[in-house]
């Protein structure tokens, strides 16, 4: 699964920058690699599931995380030599 690096909305308010999605060594699960844009700017990471779900508030659902601009990555994923 593909998420877009760039700003988000949490649906609380607070705004955090997504870098990309990494996979856990552990279980091999995909977590959503981000950043608070807000307090000491801490660095967390989130099962990629948990980040893309919908999340009720006052009886609406909503994304928990809204893209707001999307940013190129900061990652270059090396390509395949061609022949």
């Amino acid at each position: 699964m593909h998420i877009q690096p760039g700003l988000y909305r949490h649906y609380k308010g607070p705004e955090y920058r997504v870098y990309g999605v990494a996979r856990s060594s552990e279980d091999e699960q995909e977590v959503v690699f981000y950043q608070a844009l807000y307090g000491e700017f801490g660095l967390w990471v989130r099962p990629l599931s948990m980040f893309l779900e919908s999340v009720e508030v006052d009886g609406e659902s909503v994304p928990r995380f809204a893209l707001i601009e999307a940013e190129p990555s900061l990652f270059s994923v090396p390509q395949a030599p061609t022949a």
